[in-house]
Order: structure tokens, then C-alpha cells, then sequence
């Protein structure tokens, strides 16, 4: 089992911003009159657009709790997979 350690917290901001990335293009598939760009969904979650897209672009050094779940609703996953190493199969119609 992997720890979360000093010497790897950024590994885990990593990860999170690709799958907030993959997940906001993933549901942009699904809902496509909807489309969740990184502006929209800052502002749907209460967070700057810089903020979203610093963690998209794995730049970004920190993410609440509250502000992870506010994503994982937006984008209908859960924050488990926005955590996750491995992509969950999704399926898009």
C-alpha cells in the first residue's frame, strides 16, 4: 500500500489534476451542450480559474477537501477516482 509522505505530496496533486482534467473532458463528452471549461468549473466550485488550471496543468501545490467534493459532483464521479492512480472505465454514449 501506498503511503502519502512528505517526499511524494506532490505525486498526489499530480494525479489529482490529470483525472480533474480527464473526468472535466470525459463529462464534456457526455453532456456536450453543457461544456465544463476550466472557468466554469472554478466558478460552479468557488475556486479561481487560475487555481483549476494550475492543478490541470500539475502545477498546482494544494486542494481542499470540500473543494474536491464540490468537483467530483460537478463532473458526476467521485473523489476516489479523482484520487485514483488508475482511470475507472467510464462509458460514454
Amino acid at each position: 500500500m501506498k503511503l502519502y509522505l512528505d517526499d511524494q505530496k506532490n505525486e498526489i496533486f499530480y494525479i489529482i489534476g490529470k483525472n480533474i482534467k480527464f473526468y472535466r473532458n470525459a463529462y464534456n463528452l457526455t453532456h456536450p451542450s453543457e461544456n465544463i471549461t476550466q472557468a466554469k468549473l472554478a466558478e460552479l466550485v468557488g475556486i479561481s480559474t487560475t487555481h483549476i488550471a494550475n492543478l490541470e496543468n500539475q502545477t498546482g501545490k494544494g486542494i481542499s477537501v470540500p473543494v474536491l467534493f464540490n468537483i467530483a459532483v460537478v463532473l458526476e464521479t467521485t473523489m476516489d477516482r479523482l484520487c485514483s492512480p488508475e482511470k475507472a472505465l467510464i462509458k460514454i454514449d
